[in-house]
């Protein structure tokens, strides 16, 4: 486990998909992160790629071949090392294998790198192209957070305020974990969506174009609150096991299949690709009250 830590916050982070564990808040002794119940929901903020969501038949097809796949991709169950570390910034890496390539036939690293940043932690993805080819991909951030946030609170007490006024469609997923094809709107009082258990009832709420760059968890009851800004993301999913304490927010650049559509990853909608050379790169933001 690495550990940074700053007069504002104490971020610790395992190696296993290089998975954020703990975000607690120094100033008023909250943990923000979610503990990852084995019973509920076993995991604490994943980070996904090479895809986001789901594909049909759980496979990626490239180039004509089809490839063995996993929701979200392989990396939240992939070891990272962990390549530099100080007081206050961590940078963790996943290289290509042979592994790797029998599932996603390019040649890669992924580099996570946390930084915190006053009361802000900084998470950054980069994609370095080690290949001699283009590669294609999707990446993204799947944070759980807890709501309510204090001891004898309600979920209900709480909203998320977003930067812009929307109008929202929804996305809805099948049976299979794929989008569905159809929307659906979700109607907000002003910036504000009401959180309660019904709303993910039938599972994420899926945004493929936002325009707000921000997304802030509130109370009715307080004035303390988390945001997540995520400057470079085009999509997001919300989303809580039905009935649990916690609320993602989950910047992404890419989603899932829509059911019964196979396309080459070249093809699929929102995939994102880094030309040999590059690097590719794109960052989020926790930040906390204090």
């Amino acid at each position: 486990m690495t550990t940074i830590e700053n007069k504002y916050l104490k971020v610790s982070i395992r190696p296993q998909g290089a998975e954020l564990t703990s975000v607690y808040n120094k100033t008023d002794n909250t943990e923000h992160l979610w503990q990852a119940d084995e019973a509920i929901w076993p995991w604490h903020a994943p980070n996904l790629f090479p895809l986001v969501g789901g594909t049909m038949n759980n496979e990626l097809h490239v180039d004509g071949v089809a490839y063995p796949a996993t929701r979200h991709g392989f990396t939240r169950t992939s070891t990272f090392q962990l390549v530099e570390a100080s007081d206050k910034h961590a940078k963790f890496s996943l290289p290509y294998s042979e592994k790797t390539l029998a599932i996603y036939p390019y040649k890669f690293e992924l580099q996570i790198i946390y930084t915190l940043i006053d009361n802000a932690l900084r998470v950054c993805y980069k994609v370095v192209n080690q290949d001699e080819h283009t590669i294609y991909f999707s990446v993204g951030g799947h944070p759980a957070f807890n709501v309510p946030f204090y001891a004898g609170e309600k979920y209900e007490d709480y909203y998320l305020e977003f930067e812009q006024e929307e109008e929202l469609l929804t996305h809805t997923i099948s049976p299979d974990g794929n989008l569905s094809g159809d929307t659906e709107a979700v109607n907000l009082d002003g910036k504000k969506l009401r959180l309660t258990k019904e709303l993910f009832a039938n599972d994420a709420l899926v945004f493929k174009n936002i325009k707000s760059r921000e997304i802030a968890i509130r109370s009715d009851k307080h004035d303390k609150f988390l945001t997540v800004q995520y400057p470079h993301f085009k999509h997001m999913g919300i989303w809580a096991k039905y009935g649990a304490d916690f609320l993602c927010i989950e910047p992404w650049l890419g989603y899932s299949d829509t059911e019964g559509i196979i396309t080459d990853i070249k093809q699929k909608e929102a995939i994102q690709h880094v030309d040999h050379g590059h690097v590719f790169e794109a960052e989020f933001f926790i930040i906390t009250s204090y």
